[in-house]
């Protein structure tokens, strides 16, 4: 159906790449457009606010996801300019902004895996919570503690409330601030299973995810990854691994999370450490 409202303004090509690129979140609709088509981009917003019936808003990402707080830039195209709504996920709910806090929908699946992955009893520390949806998650299954850190205090905020949302089996303690600097001062030795969703910047967070996982705990270090084959991706990145670390590690698994460019993957190794 959105095809068949674009096809008077787009080509089948354009309209393909135009629907790859676009993510819905509660009734928020984010787009990427490409150069050539950005004389357009109004009559695109219009257009999917109108045949997607439940979104209220649809904003143009003008810019990638960056600097400390992990946030875009985002250009209003057609309706409602207010980038809070609830979303919801695995039979959990949270508020997400999503101009002002780090959020993706294409993690789905991953978080789904970490929650599984969680065992009752673990203390888990979550480097780079941001609104605290793989701490959520994990909680919500399972009796374990999770310490969930961002440097942004929009995330951290949204966190808090997020909590609030959803009923708890484990227990969640929401920190603001820097992630090397609060598990040097609080966190030595304290985690069973840590997370590191920085993929971009994982090797510089490296030494602090091992200084908070006690011996015998489990890391899982994302980092970005080119590869000329899908396929080589994973073994890519357990190699690049294994020559950064500066403990005795067991590789436990690894994949490919998503992609994120050509030829270039968001992937995931699960570690077993010994110190």
């Amino acid at each position: 159906m959105l095809k068949n409202s674009l096809e008077s303004i787009l080509t089948s090509e354009e309209s393909d790449e135009l629907i790859s690129a676009f993510d819905q979140i509660g009734n928020i609709i984010i787009v990427r457009i490409p150069e050539s088509l950005l004389s357009k981009k109004k009559i695109i917003g219009e257009t999917l606010l109108n045949q997607v019936k439940i979104v209220k808003s649809v904003f143009y990402q003008s810019s990638p996801v960056e600097g400390d707080f992990r946030t875009r830039n985002l250009e209003i195209l057609a309706g409602e300019d207010n980038t809070e709504t609830e979303y919801k996920e695995f039979n959990c709910k949270f508020i997400v902004d999503v101009a002002n806090a780090f959020f993706s929908p294409r993690l789905s699946t991953e978080r789904e895996r970490i929650a599984k992955l969680t065992q009752e009893g673990e203390t888990m520390v979550n480097m780079f919570a941001g609104i605290g949806m793989f701490s959520i998650m994990a909680a919500r299954k399972k009796k374990c503690t999770v310490y969930s850190i961002d440097l942004n205090p929009v995330a951290s905020k949204l966190c808090e409330k997020n909590m609030a949302l959803n009923k708890l089996a484990g227990k969640i303690i929401s920190i603001n601030g820097d992630a090397s600097k609060i598990i040097q001062d609080q966190l030595t030795d304290k985690s069973d299973r840590t997370l590191m969703l920085l993929p971009e910047r994982s090797d510089e967070f490296l030494d602090s995810a091992i200084n908070t996982t006690k011996s015998g705990g489990i890391i899982h270090y994302y980092s970005h990854m080119h590869a000329d084959k899908k396929s080589e991706a994973a073994k890519l990145s357990e190699e690049h691994y294994l020559k950064t670390t500066s403990v005795k590690s067991e590789i436990l698994g690894s994949k490919i999370v998503r992609a994120v460019g050509p030829r270039y993957y968001q992937t995931v190794v699960d570690v077993k450490i010994t110190k």
